[in-house]
């Protein structure tokens, strides 16, 4: 029986995490998990049942009632068994999710989910807090970075707004991400740092395949 093997991917917005996760979660056969649309999942069930993001005790009581999966191959997203991969990337979804993250409650629901999904498959996850809160025994930690205006520049073409707004908002992000009292953005002890500024996208898989490989006897290992 091959042993079920965590990688946790953490790192400030624009770093490269979404893309190069499910790159890695498709290269080595793993589930991709994409924590943050969890987040929008619940946020996006909350403004459709008109859900007061003020309203912490109702906040919690979706963010426990909801099943949330994640196609294999790092496909849809699907909340109580509808795929919202779609609906929630709109802008307001986004700003909605950003304020349901802030709340407590939410993320120690959500995290246990998110255990739960590592207790069943190999994974790759990633997000601001993987590491160092949903799985600090992870069984490689990488973190992402980059210099803000190289994030901002990646962003912006995503989103087609201009980079010096963007850039703001990057800046603004990260202090709210590092800030904040419950699961802040900080890099794990045992996390390796990986600045992906100046790199291609291919160029920053051969590093993290390299460094899953020399942590998993070469990287070999399937899912369970």
């Amino acid at each position: 029986m091959t042993k079920r093997i965590t990688i946790a991917i953490d790192g400030p917005a624009g770093a490269g995490k979404s893309t190069l996760a499910r790159r890695i979660a498709a290269k080595l056969g793993y589930v991709y998990v994409d924590s943050g649309a969890m987040y929008r999942a619940v946020a996006l069930w909350a403004l459709r049942a008109n859900v007061a993001l003020s309203d912490m005790h109702r906040l919690e009581q979706l963010a426990n009632a909801a099943h949330i999966e994640f196609a294999p191959g790092g496909g849809a997203v699907l909340l109580n068994d509808e795929d919202v991969t779609s609906a929630i990337r709109t802008p307001e979804v986004s700003q909605a999710a950003s304020e349901v993250s802030l709340v407590p409650a939410v993320r120690r629901a959500l995290v246990q989910k998110q255990r739960e999904i590592g207790e069943q498959v190999s994974i790759v996850m990633e997000g601001r807090d993987i590491g160092t809160v949903v799985f600090p025994d992870a069984t490689v930690k990488i973190f992402l970075d980059a210099i803000p205006e190289e994030r901002a520049t990646r962003r912006a073409n995503e989103v087609a707004l201009p980079p010096e707004i963007v850039e703001r908002q990057i800046r603004e992000r990260d202090q709210r991400d590092r800030g904040r009292a419950e699961s802040p953005l900080v890099q794990a002890p045992d996390a390796v740092y990986v600045d992906t500024t100046g790199l291609g996208i291919e160029e920053v898989e051969a590093v993290i395949l390299k460094i899953i490989r020399d942590r998993t006897s070469n990287g070999r290992e399937r899912t369970q």
